[in-house]
């Protein structure tokens, strides 16, 4: 789209808000993890001592953007930030699950003062649900986290309250887009969660944050956002060939596992 995209280089300088170190590190994909998962959990646990670090020899504030994977398959609707979570700890999800835990605990213990936030995400299915939180809030909750009293420590809640079934996501996508994709049901992946909603009342409270952008409009900016990058057709030709790319990765990392 025309306007800049959002960044948090961008919105700490334009409030003032400096000496922060931000660890947004890994792709929220709990099953593409899983083709790697030592490398998955190196990645969360080695990433944030090394950031942690750099932020202690620095003496800057840390930020931790974490993810609502840390509550697992939750037991309670929704899930407020004093709940420890419901997970298996040696299940195919713990590479990207525990290594976000044992990032937080680094993050909550080696150095202060410490921010830690939890953050949604999704593996589409059919049934079970997840709330989505468009980036404009989500980034304007970290900076406002980023710019609290040395003693706000966190974690807080940052997402949509509201919840819908990954059906309801895909049939909307679908009907905005004009797809012609078909919806296809496939098994669940093991420990995937049935359900997922953020309580962000902490948030409200001690960030003065509360969601600006309503669910059906993040699509649609999402969409149009996607529509004018995709006209760059160097940009499409790369895209489509990523596919057979991770394809070639994953044969590769299978073969390293297996020899």
């Amino acid at each position: 789209m025309s306007r800049p995209r959002p960044s948090l280089r961008h919105e700490a300088r334009r409030t003032g808000c400096s000496g922060v170190t931000a660890v947004l590190s890994i792709q929220p994909a709990p099953i593409r993890g899983q083709h790697d998962p030592v490398q998955t959990t190196k990645t969360s646990v080695h990433g944030a001592i090394n950031m942690l670090g750099l932020a202690k020899r620095l003496r800057a504030r840390i930020l931790q953007a974490s993810t609502s994977e840390v509550y697992g398959d939750p037991s309670v609707q929704p899930q407020a930030e004093d709940y420890w979570g419901h997970l298996n700890p040696i299940g195919p999800r713990s590479c990207y699950d525990e290594g976000k835990r044992c990032a937080e605990n680094l993050v909550l213990w080696l150095v202060a003062p410490t921010s830690t936030t939890h953050q949604g995400g999704a593996d589409f299915n059919a049934s079970q649900t997840r709330s989505f939180c468009y980036i404009d809030d989500l980034i304007d909750g970290l900076v406002r986290f980023m710019a609290t009293r040395v003693e706000v420590t966190g974690p807080v809640n940052i997402g949509d309250p509201s919840e819908f079934s990954v059906l309801e996501l895909a049939t909307i996508v679908i009907d905005l887009t004009g797809s012609r994709s078909r919806i296809v049901h496939r098994p669940r992946p093991e420990d995937d969660p049935e359900q997922r909603r953020p309580d962000i009342s902490r948030a409200q409270e001690l960030l003065d944050w509360k969601l600006r952008t309503l669910f059906k409009d993040g699509l649609v900016r999402t969409i149009a956002y996607f529509d004018e990058l995709l006209s760059d057709q160097k940009l499409r030709a790369q895209l489509i060939a990523e596919p057979q790319l991770e394809q070639n990765y994953n044969l590769s990392v299978d073969s390293w596992a297996s020899s």
